[in-house]
């Protein structure tokens, strides 16, 4: 019997052009996996290409929900964005793929998963983290760092290897963007992007969202609910995780809302540029934030914001099953207790601009905020504690005073 090797397969050309080179190069019995994380048509008529090209068995699996729930919300929770802009929607997806990989591996017996990420990319290192994690025993198969025995360079190469394998496909050697699509975002790279002196071609290029400049000219508002960090409700319509990131990607699309042209650093030590569209993301993210802003304490909301950068670093880097990301992930849990009310918005031509926030547990005092007097503030303390916070300041002013007087006499 034959060994097994799990492939991660996408459909796309290259992960079809890798199953006759698995058989030919490895005598595999290639199993096919790919998983659904909500890329939509994309997985139409998998099923008969992926026989078609030599698979043994192909599985699809569906993990729309353990991706929004047990990736997608712990890094909302944190506020987890990488360099300041990029909400990690690739990154998060990698280790769930990663997990359910050596799932199907270990219920077929395999001995090997093989991925088609390229050598220079982030995902090689997220894919192989995730399975040295979980199953340090299977070997790791990555053509395309193979060069010794992978010798396909371009799609041309890619289409005239299938033909003489007898797979006839419709694909086609035109370049396009480089894409990765869940149902989080929409990531575009390539074509005009690789020079970023040039502004990227929006009408050719946006997938999930219209232009600011061509969304409609009338704002639109949004209220959400959210217990314990959780949303679980837009527009007074209780859904799941899941629906909730669809209906938002509806709404923030139609208002230009969650693009992103970003210059970012690579784990591998390059510089790329790519565009996001991240429109449900990014008003999920605002939204928990507005409600955060009024529940959480000064020093929490410190802690939080560096854990956060942290967070988004550790996952982006491919590192979701560490203790790291398992106890930063803890602390946040904690600080989500009590994030939990309603938040109101408007859409509008790419913004998203506050309209009032709610919370039983908010920390805001109209009293103390006020400038009137009250009961729990009382102006002179003002006195006492300005002395003391400021008096290393007045000690090191004297003190270089002293300092200077001294140089002078001398």
């Amino acid at each position: 019997m034959k060994e097994k090797v799990v492939l991660a397969y996408s459909g796309g050309l290259d992960t079809t052009a890798i199953i006759p080179w698995l058989k030919e190069t490895f005598d595999y019995d290639v199993v096919c996996c790919c998983i659904d994380c909500g890329q939509g048509s994309e997985l139409d008529g998998l099923d008969e290409r992926a026989k078609l090209s030599g698979a043994s068995k192909l599985y699809i699996e569906d993990l729309v929900d353990d991706f929004c729930d047990n990736y997608i919300m712990p890094c909302v929770k944190a506020n987890a964005v990488y360099e300041n802009k990029y909400l990690l929607g690739t990154s998060m997806a990698r280790p769930a793929i990663a997990k359910r990989l050596v799932d199907i591996a270990r219920k077929e017996g395999a001995v090997a998963i093989c991925h088609g990420a390229t050598g220079k990319g982030n995902d090689q290192i997220r894919f192989e983290l995730g399975i040295k994690a979980l199953a340090p025993d299977l070997k790791v198969i990555a053509p395309w760092r193979m060069t010794d025995v992978w010798t396909m360079q371009s799609r041309e190469d890619e289409i005239e290897y299938c033909k003489k394998h007898g797979i006839h496909l419709p694909f086609s050697a035109d370049s396009s963007y480089s894409r990765d699509r869940n149902l989080w975002h929409i990531s575009h790279e390539g074509l005009e992007l690789e020079d970023p002196s040039q502004e990227p071609n929006y009408d050719h290029l946006l997938v999930l969202t219209t232009p600011p400049q061509k969304a409609p000219d009338e704002g639109e508002y949004v209220t959400m609910t959210f217990e314990k960090g959780v949303p679980t409700s837009v527009n007074g319509e209780k859904m799941k995780v899941s629906d909730i990131i669809k209906k938002l990607n509806e709404l923030g699309g139609k208002h230009g809302i969650g693009i992103v042209d970003i210059v970012e650093n690579r784990v591998v030590g390059m510089k790329s540029r790519g565009v996001y569209e991240t429109p449900g993301g990014t008003i999920l993210m605002e939204a928990h934030q507005q409600l955060e802003e009024l529940v959480l304490d000064r020093a929490t909301m410190e802690v939080k914001k560096d854990l956060a950068n942290k967070l988004a670093q550790v996952v982006y880097e491919g590192k979701w099953f560490t203790p790291l990301r398992e106890a930063i992930q803890a602390f946040v849990e904690s600080t989500q207790e009590y994030v939990t009310g309603e938040v109101k918005f408007q859409l509008y031509k790419g913004n998203i601009i506050k309209a009032g926030t709610t919370s039983p547990y908010s920390l805001y005092s109209e009293s103390l905020a006020s400038f009137t007097t009250g009961d729990l503030y009382d102006h002179h303390d003002a006195d006492g504690f300005i002395t003391l916070f400021g008096l290393p300041l007045k000690v090191r002013a004297m003190k270089m005073a002293e300092v200077k007087a001294a140089k002078k006499d001398n």
